[in-house]
């Protein structure tokens, strides 16, 4: 039987990046400038650029190298990865400059804006785990163009009822699991029970895979902290104290439920990848209430359980029971995590409060930040799996999931004797 060779992307690919590029490039020519002020928001270069380039470092390095777990499909993660994050960030920064436009009749661009972009080029990221393998790199573009127009809108509206941007931006791990898990239901593949093929994981890809950790893992407290207001003392160092001392206790939680949830009391290196982690997302969701070490710590161990009892249980069942194959099991990375963090802003709010009217108040506003949160991930994601499943974009075949000989070109390799 002749090879099946998976379909050719180049009447798919090149036009429709080409188109994108060009596009934004007549938009930045005509419509952005960069902002001159030496000084906006009492913030300046020399002591934001390097909170700026830690964030650079998590969203092309950390997220790159933690997607390289599988055997065959390293390259595509990792570089994949990168195109995406060009692309998102290029289109982030149009859609966060539109009230600028309105305003000014110019987009201004400075390292605050390149940063905010760069967190919804994040949420990206985030969903694209959930369908890694199983989707060609058109498919991944058109996922991040729709996935940041719908957490830019969900961040608009949210600050339209006066969320701040940090707390608004930080719902980007509950919109991106979401909206990720919405799609790869609707791209459901028939016999997805029985693993693929080539979905497997060996002690090179998983070392790689674990130097991607380790990236997020050192900068995440930059990550949660860049959009702290400064101007408050103290805020942003109690910011980055306190993810720290979450990410410290996710790690610790993460390898002793780890071993404990193993027949043999052995330590499962993807929840030591993804578990550890969690911590820090649940802490950046909570960042603006979190003032005691023992809250991140407590925030920390709550997440870091939740994270790797989903990882080692909910994986199967979300397949069996709702035909959910989640590659990197986003659920469990950032979605649970994410949920945890928001109840720990709900809760240590709550505490605050002086009268119980307040209280309730507030409580309800909370629990309709995540419903709109949620429902409009959810409703991108549908919108956006309809459109993906279109043959037109000509998806891989099942055999050739998870296969970067399907999108990359690799010198031949001559059998010596």
């Amino acid at each position: 039987m002749a090879p099946q060779y998976a379909p050719s992307l180049r009447s798919r690919l090149a036009p429709l990046l080409l188109f994108l590029q060009l596009g934004f490039i007549a938009i930045y020519a005509f419509y952005i400038e960069i902002e001159s002020n030496v000084k906006i928001d009492g913030i300046t270069f020399s002591n934001f650029f390097s909170e700026f380039q830690d964030v650079n470092v998590m969203v092309i390095l950390g997220f790159g190298f933690l997607c390289t777990f599988l055997v065959r499909c390293g390259f595509s993660g990792s570089g994949f990865n990168l195109l995406v994050a060009a692309m998102a960030t290029q289109w982030a920064l149009i859609l966060n400059g539109i009230e600028s436009w309105y305003s000014r009749g110019k987009f201004r661009i400075d390292l605050r804006s390149l940063v905010v972009a760069e967190m919804c080029a994040a949420s990206a990221l985030i969903s694209i785990g959930a369908v890694l393998g199983k989707t060609n790199p058109v498919h991944l573009i058109l996922i991040a163009l729709l996935e940041v127009s719908g957490f830019v809108l969900n961040a608009w509206l949210l600050q339209t009822l006066h969320v701040r941007l940090l707390n608004s931006i930080m719902l980007l791990h509950i919109f991106g699991a979401f909206f990720g898990l919405t799609l790869t239901w609707i791209l459901y593949r028939r016999g997805s029970e029985q693993q693929f093929e080539k979905e497997k994981f060996d002690r090179k890809t998983g070392l790689f895979s674990m130097l991607g950790t380790v990236f997020l893992w050192m900068f995440w407290p930059s990550f949660n902290s860049v959009l702290v207001d400064d101007r408050t003392p103290g805020r942003k160092l109690g910011a980055v104290c306190s993810t720290y001392l979450a990410l410290a206790v996710s790690a610790v939680t993460a390898a002793a439920v780890s071993g404990l949830s193993s027949p043999k009391g052995k330590l499962n290196p993807i929840h030591m990848q993804s578990c550890m982690l969690a911590g820090g997302v649940a802490v950046g969701v909570s960042m603006s209430v979190v003032h005691q070490p023992w809250e991140a710590m407590t925030i920390g161990f709550t997440a870091a359980v939740v994270s790797t009892i989903g990882f080692r249980y909910l994986k199967i069942h979300m397949l069996l029971a709702f035909q959910c194959h989640d590659t990197c099991t986003v659920l469990s990375t950032h979605g649970l995590p994410g949920l945890v963090g928001w109840l720990a802003h709900l809760l240590l709010q709550i505490k605050d409060c002086d009268d119980h009217t307040t209280a309730i108040r507030f409580a309800v506003f909370h629990i309709c930040t995540l419903l709109i949160t949620i429902t409009l991930s959810l409703s991108m994601g549908i919108i956006t799996g309809l459109l993906l499943k279109w043959n037109f974009w000509r998806p891989p075949q099942d055999k050739k999931c998870f296969d970067d000989q399907a999108f990359w070109e690799f010198p031949h390799q001559a059998v010596r004797k």
